[in-house]
């Protein structure tokens, strides 16, 4: 069977070895001190005051895999075999529904729950247990298998605290610090596979690499589009298992000195993870979330995307665990020059050619560019960005978000739809929201919200060009997006949330991976969204992913709807394009062909592999499956190398 990533199988001695396997999937979740967590106890099957009760309405990301119910339900009925004996000497009076009880979250709670979470169930926040993710009377039963925890009026955090499940976390805890096992922030969720071989392809990546969510997330993608690929050549076995496999993968401490004269030091990364088309192109991140497994699931994603294009390019990603956000001009010069200075040794125009992503901008490009021409001694112009006269295209930062609104436009052609007068919601406010927001307004549609990390603004009436030019001066000037309110006072802006539950016909998401999680794709199926275009890498969590697959919601994968950034940095490699004057007009004739090509290529070879056309996913196989097939058929030219 294939590995979950989640944990061995609990027996019923729960022997040391399964349970420090269980240990590696909790997480822990760090509460603000004095935050307000409802404590009302919840449904329980002991207690027929509660019968009527719903326990979960919408199945959370944290949702326990089948086995895994199956051994908490095991456990739970050793606990209730004893009791039961009990109960059939004593009668208990019915009980009566306690009140709702509000206490704030207390600082000596903290090292109590490392091994519980707090999760939202229609918008109550309740306590639930790391091991069988249950909440309330659930747990009453107390570890001597009396009912003693009712007469004496004990709070459902106490109940919690006593129930023997809970009291499992714990010793799972502790025997994880005992072996040096440290928690992952969240499980790896795996999907369920046809193919054998398919199937073992992923138990590999899972057993090597079992921390990297990313990662296994962005393969598991992949590998599900391609099992019918597999299964009609089994050559391509070990092709896929040799690509998902990175050429190499460099990290090194980026030391730094601040304005004050004090030292830090942040890590680098830069993964290369296939140069078999043609030299690595990917982009580079600053910020604080940045780890190995997301600049191989980066590289990983810009590989099939480059593929996947009409152009021969490899892919890479990488990056910093360094947040230019609070950093003076000085400081993040500084943080840059000590950055290039490791990796310019594995850069070159025939080599790699990192680009802009997440915290990295036309500055920082402009500091990186210039240290990496100090020490090789040539201007060899292999940076993109959008300075013409170091990298190429002056339009090279619309081409992104230009290019996913002409693919929305793709799809409404198909289905005899305009993009004209569409409600959209756009997640994000950096380089491609911002272009997607412009390009939607020329093209007729009605955008009325963006967001960034705090929460988002929507405005009902919609923006246009002059509300446009405001949100531009606003972030120009990094500001809140708050001040917008100064002007358009109809407007608001909704704090600790995102836009996924405001009516729309088409959603972009623009901000990070996984900004989409289960919850929010229900809410997107409930406000009428009918297509989605994924302008982040890898948006939605694989739940998400199943969400909208069910609800017929047509999903544009990045990999093909995020190709214009890909197109213009093909020409900015091209001297003879360089050379050339680009007006708008030709600039976007380029960007449509492109994405035409693009869009026809997915949608062959999903036909090609059984999909059919009007199949909300054949986008997103189709797209896989060329790539992949572009990829694997330069693998076998060039041998094993």
């Amino acid at each position: 069977m294939l590995a979950s990533g989640r944990g061995g199988e609990m027996n019923s001695t729960m022997d040391e070895i399964n349970l420090l396997r269980q240990a590696q999937r909790h997480h822990l979740v760090v509460r603000g001190i004095g935050e307000e967590i409802d404590l009302e106890i919840g449904p329980g099957d002991d207690d027929p005051s509660f019968s009527s009760t719903t326990l979960v309405g919408v199945p959370t990301q944290e949702s326990v895999a089948p086995e895994e119910q199956e051994d908490h339900k095991q456990l739970l009925l050793a606990s209730q075999a004893h009791n039961e004996e009990q109960q059939d000497l004593v009668k208990l009076p019915q009980a009566k529904r306690k009140k709702k009880v509000v206490k704030k979250w207390r600082e000596e709670w903290a090292d109590t729950y490392k091994w519980a979470y707090v999760d939202s169930i229609d918008g109550t926040s309740r306590i639930f247990c790391s091991v069988c993710r249950e909440y309330g009377r659930k747990h009453r039963r107390n570890p001597y298998g009396n009912e003693g925890s009712r007469n004496m009026q004990m709070s459902a955090l106490e109940e919690h605290n006593n129930s023997l499940l809970h009291k499992e976390a714990l010793r799972l805890q502790m025997a994880s610090k005992d072996k040096g096992l440290t928690a992952i922030e969240r499980p790896v969720y795996v999907k369920a596979l046809m193919s054998k071989s398919a199937g073992s392809i992923l138990e590999s990546v899972l057993r090597r690499d079992p921390h990297e969510v990313e990662f296994i997330q962005s393969v598991q993608e992949v590998v599900h589009s391609l099992e019918p690929v597999l299964a009609k050549n089994s050559q391509y076995v070990h092709i896929l298992e040799r690509l998902l496999e990175p050429e190499r993968a460099i990290v090194f401490r980026v030391p730094w000195v601040d304005d004050k004269g004090e030292t830090h030091v942040n890590r680098g990364f830069r993964v290369q993870f296939s140069q078999v088309l043609g030299p690595c192109r990917g982009g580079l991140r600053f910020h604080p979330s940045m780890n190995l497994s997301i600049a191989k699931f980066l590289g990983f994603e810009q590989t099939m995307k480059n593929a996947l294009s009409p152009y021969k390019l490899g892919g890479s990603g990488g990056g910093s665990d360094f947040d230019p956000k609070g950093k003076s001009e000085s400081e993040i010069m500084r943080f840059c020059q000590s950055f290039i200075n490791e990796l310019y040794r594995y850069l070159g125009p025939d080599q790699d050619l990192p680009a802009e992503d997440m915290g990295v901008g036309p500055r920082e490009m402009g500091y990186l560019f210039g240290q990496y021409r100090r020490i090789v001694g040539q201007f060899q112009g292999s940076f993109t960005g959008p300075k013409i006269f170091w990298s190429g295209s002056s339009l090279r930062t619309e081409a992104t978000g230009y290019g996913l609104v002409f693919f929305a436009r793709l799809i409404l052609a198909e289905m005899n739809k305009e993009l004209k007068g569409s409600r959209c919601v756009v997640s994000g406010a950096g380089k491609i929201a911002m272009h997607v927001l412009e390009k939607l307004l020329s093209c007729g549609a009605i955008p009325i919200t963006i967001s960034d990390s705090k929460g988002y603004l929507l405005d009902e009436e919609g923006f246009d060009f002059v509300k446009f030019s405001l949100l531009r001066d606003i972030k120009a000037q990094q500001r809140s997006l708050r001040d917008y309110l100064k002007s358009y006072s109809r407007a608001k802006y909704v704090e600790d949330a995102k836009p996924w539950i405001e009516r729309c016909d088409i959603a972009f998401p623009c901000a990070s991976q996984n900004e989409i999680d289960q919850p929010d794709a229900v809410a997107l199926v409930n406000s009428g969204c009918r297509i989605l275009i994924e302008g982040s890498n890898m948006p939605c969590t694989p739940q998400a992913i199943d969400v909208l697959r069910k609800a017929k919601v047509l999903v544009a994968p990045a990999m093909a709807a995020s190709a214009g950034g890909v197109a213009v940095g093909e020409l900015e490699l091209n001297h003879e394009y360089n050379l050339m004057q680009w007006s708008a007009e030709e600039f976007e004739t380029k960007l449509q062909d492109t994405m035409k090509q693009t869009y026809d290529r997915s949608l062959k070879a999903a036909a090609d592999y059984g999909f059919q056309k009007d199949s909300p996913e054949a986008l997103v196989h189709g797209g896989n499956i060329f790539a992949f097939l572009n990829l694997g058929q330069a693998m076998i030219d060039q041998g094993c190398v």
